[in-house]
């Protein structure tokens, strides 16, 4: 398990560095308290309680689904080279926005119930597009298109359930519930004997930086995810963006919001 790569997920990346240096890794992760976190850094009692929400989610996934997303160029320890399969994959990071702010206002019963609804929103939404839930952490979520099961058009069925999720999400309660995402394409190395749904490649941190970048409300996709659904969508240039972690400056485009997701066939993304 790449920890840094699920804390960018979750929106709490800053904290990377602490857990790197106390060598917090995915076997120490599952045991970690609130006093833990205070001793890494973690001041913010939001943060700790989003961090602990994650941690449980992780307890809890079940085997099918579980997934983490590497960073290196070739095969991690946990991947068995003779299993490994090198294949394109489409991969989507969904994220609740403003869960830190619930979490500090809800009680706890009530949030869990409220993150239920909203897992149970991105299971039926990513199923109906054919996609895979890889793994639920706390408020975000993990997603491919490609694996297990190819298709031709999985970017194009991805970006259509990025703009599908971040149109349901603020329908689904009474508190004010939005999402973002980030989408990106690209060569991984996924499976093996360990963990059969590990994937290592630059891909999935690029989907979880683009998702950190969105807007509320809004789907960011990476340039090789719109070479691939060519002009089924609009585009608004927004410039060159400098995403961390990659040394280029990426340009974004078009901002979209909810009502011009519903807008018959004129759907709208922000772009890499």
């Amino acid at each position: 398990m790449n920890i840094a790569a699920w804390l960018d997920g979750l929106g709490l990346g800053q904290y990377a560095q602490a857990f790197h240096d106390n060598e917090i890794d995915e076997r120490v992760l599952p045991s970690l308290t609130a006093e833990d976190l205070k001793d890494l850094g973690v001041q913010l009692v939001g943060h700790r309680r989003r961090l602990l929400d994650a941690i449980a989610a992780l307890g809890t996934s079940a085997p099918t689904v579980a997934a983490t997303a590497g960073t290196g160029d070739g095969v991690s320890d946990g991947v068995s080279r003779s299993d490994a399969e090198r294949r394109q994959l489409t991969v989507m990071f969904c994220d609740l926005v403003g869960s830190t702010a619930l979490a500090a206002r809800l009680d706890p019963e009530e949030l869990r119930g409220i993150m239920g609804t909203y897992h149970r929103c991105v299971t039926e939404i990513v199923e109906a597009f054919s996609g895979f839930v890889a793994r639920y952490m706390g408020d975000g979520v993990l997603l491919y298109f490609g694996y297990p099961q190819a298709h031709e058009d999985d970017a194009e069925r991805a970006t259509r359930c990025g703009l599908a999720l971040v149109e349901r999400v603020p329908r689904l309660h009474q508190e004010e519930l939005h999402a973002r995402v980030g989408i990106a394409t690209g060569l991984v190395v996924v499976g093996g004997e360990v963990v059969e749904h590990d994937v290592v490649g630059d891909t999935p941190n690029l989907a979880a930086r683009l998702q950190a970048l969105a807007q509320p409300d809004t789907v960011v996709i990476a340039s090789g995810t719109r070479r691939l659904i060519g002009a089924l969508f609009e585009y608004r240039d927004l410039g060159a963006v400098e995403v961390k972690g990659f040394a280029a400056p990426m340009t974004l485009g078009r901002y979209c919001d909810r009502a011009l997701s519903r807008a018959g066939s004129r759907h709208c993304v922000d772009r890499r």
